[in-house]
């Protein structure tokens, strides 16, 4: 059932155990009318930059993300199509959700390369596929992760690619 209370609780844990608080949201938010939008809004209180393209969750678990943008004038470039960079924090906020729900809660993850390939104009709402397989020793050492996300149009073409190369670490040892 959802319970207000936990969920602020949960959001003020993104700070400490980003993982760990994701999931925890994502358990009560997905069966929640609207979730997926609260969801998004989460992540954009967690990464700021994030947040302009206000991201619509729709899938979240270990080694899959799916992320909906809407196309709004905020989002569009002179061309009346989604602008580049619009899909490049779509790209990283997918393939980012996607990694933080696969890591343990203790582990941390930076971005370290993005890159884009872009195949069409895009138009429309726009969804972002991450799937990945998540490797056993995931946050046990440091290593580099690499994922891609698919960026489709309402009639299922794929407009942008995403390239993501994370860092992943085990906790500090200070």
């Amino acid at each position: 059932m959802f319970n207000p209370l936990e969920t602020v609780k949960t959001i003020a844990q993104f700070r400490s155990s980003p993982s760990s608080a994701m999931r925890a949201l994502w358990g009560v938010l997905k069966s929640v009318p609207g979730g997926g939008r609260v969801m998004g809004e989460a992540v954009g209180r967690m990464a700021p930059y994030s947040g302009t393209i206000h991201p619509e969750i729709l899938e979240l678990e270990p080694g899959r993300s799916r992320v909906r943008m809407s196309d709004t004038p905020k989002v569009r470039n002179h061309l009346r199509s989604v602008h580049a960079i619009a899909l490049m924090n779509l790209g990283e906020v997918s393939t980012g959700t996607g990694v933080l729900v696969s890591i343990p809660d203790d582990a941390r993850a930076i971005i370290v390369e993005l890159r884009m390939e872009y195949l069409k104009k895009a138009r429309g709402p726009i969804t972002a596929d991450c799937n990945f397989v998540v490797p056993e020793n995931l946050g046990k050492e440091k290593q580099e992760l690499q994922v891609q996300a698919d960026l489709t149009d309402a009639e299922g073409s794929i407009v942008a690619r995403a390239h993501a190369k994370w860092l992943v670490s085990p906790p500090r040892r200070d």
